[in-house]
């Protein structure tokens, strides 16, 4: 059974509405820069895909009181949920059985370096630390929209909003619910850009996904949520349809820690699944939105994986990273929008950055904005612990 998407809502570097993203899409705006919300000694060392709004903004769009403990992820995620639901024209949010599936893999984690040496001396602090906790910043976005149904998270890191996806898609096809909203949001924080840093897989320029000289990834903030409803609400409101979830998978390869598998077996796996539900050949597949992140690892991975199901006929292909930065938990659910803007305008987006194929492999991504029809999407997104999910989005 088709799932439809019925809304969609986004706050990126690059915008503070779908609109806003799809104009700098195509206007090839990247939303990399320096760090002005965040007090580290990285400041003016590395990039970051920063929205560059106080949390004070934010909390105003949201008509929040000004002692409101909402943290940053939540502020995010509140208002791209509030926008998918308006964009669904939704006016009673509890009319059918609805739930909410947030993505998330920061949380809280800006509240909690806010007041951490404060805790256990200022008693007033300790309503800031509650919103540490990812389950918090998923109840406070079902407050904002009004739902009073099902409510659950999924930290898978950067495949989060991809699993969440999937999980209100089943939710959807075996009759539990009839409308789902999901998707992801993410906040930077400190303790994200020490963490990637430590990792070594941070670049010190823009990222250039499946450059053969890429240097790592730009970390980024952002929130993107879908409104799924079953084909039962879009017949008995004659309801428009944005596009359609038609496929999906996810697998797990084990492989490491932090690393995917060199060939990219979890990767092949999901895809593999995703095109069996789906009914549809990797040959009817107009556009790979890969997960892309510029690291040495994910790029030959990704890349020896599409290969392995696409063979010499690999599909027009890019990632939007450069665009946005690897905004964790939230990447999913923001590619899961640029694919419909995709479907819906018949635009592949380009490869921003990419000079020089990789050595292992003859893929080259798409470079420039390219018109063409667009029926079927393929969306991945990889996770640490090697958690692999793939998306296929289609016009009908």
């Amino acid at each position: 059974m088709k799932v439809a998407i019925t809304g969609m809502g986004i706050i990126s570097s690059i915008g503070n509405t779908v609109e806003e993203n799809f104009h700098s899409l195509v206007s090839l705006k990247t939303g990399l820069s320096t760090i002005s919300n965040i007090k580290t000694i990285h400041k003016d060392i590395i990039k970051v895909g920063e929205i560059k709004l106080t949390n004070e903004q934010l909390a105003e769009q949201l008509n929040l009181p000004s002692d409101n403990n909402y943290s940053r992820t939540a502020l995010l995620g509140a208002i791209a949920a509030k926008q998918a639901v308006e964009n669904a024209k939704i006016s009673d949010m509890n009319a059918y059985k609805s739930g909410l599936i947030s993505a998330t893999s920061v949380g809280g984690m800006d509240m909690t370096e806010k007041y951490y040496y404060e805790y256990f001396e200022n008693e007033a602090c300790q309503k800031y630390i509650a919103s540490h906790d990812i389950g918090d910043n998923s109840q406070k976005i079902a407050n904002c929209i009004g739902l009073k149904g099902m409510v659950t998270t999924i930290s898978t890191a950067c495949s989060s909003a991809a699993n969440a996806i999937m999980l209100g898609a089943r939710l959807i096809q075996s009759g539990e619910l009839d409308r789902v909203v999901v998707g992801g949001t993410d906040a930077l924080a400190k303790f994200t850009i020490n963490g990637f840093k430590t990792l070594m897989i941070l670049s010190d320029d823009y990222n250039a996904p499946f450059d053969n000289n890429r240097k790592g990834l730009n970390l980024g903030e952002a929130a993107a949520f879908l409104v799924l409803e079953s084909e039962t609400i879009v017949k008995n409101e004659n309801k428009e349809v944005l596009a359609y979830v038609t496929g999906f998978g996810n697998a797990n390869d084990a492989f490491h820690q932090t690393a995917s598998s060199e060939n990219g077996d979890g990767a092949f796996l999901a895809m593999n699944k995703a095109f069996k539900m789906a009914k549809i050949q990797p040959s009817e597949i107009d556009y790979i939105n890969a997960h892309g992140t510029a690291t040495p690892n994910n790029d030959l991975s990704e890349g020896r994986a599409i290969i392995r199901i696409f063979g010499e006929n690999v599909p027009d292909f890019s990632s939007t990273k450069p665009f946005t930065g690897h905004t964790l938990a939230a990447a999913a659910g923001i590619e899961a929008v640029y694919s419909i803007l995709a479907i819906q305008n018949n635009i592949i987006f380009p490869n921003l950055n990419f000079k020089t194929n990789m050595e292992e492999f003859n893929l080259t991504p798409q470079l420039t904005l390219k018109e063409k029809e667009i029926h079927h999407v393929l969306s991945n997104s990889f996770g640490f612990g090697g958690n692999c999910s793939t998306l296929i989005f289609s016009k009908n």
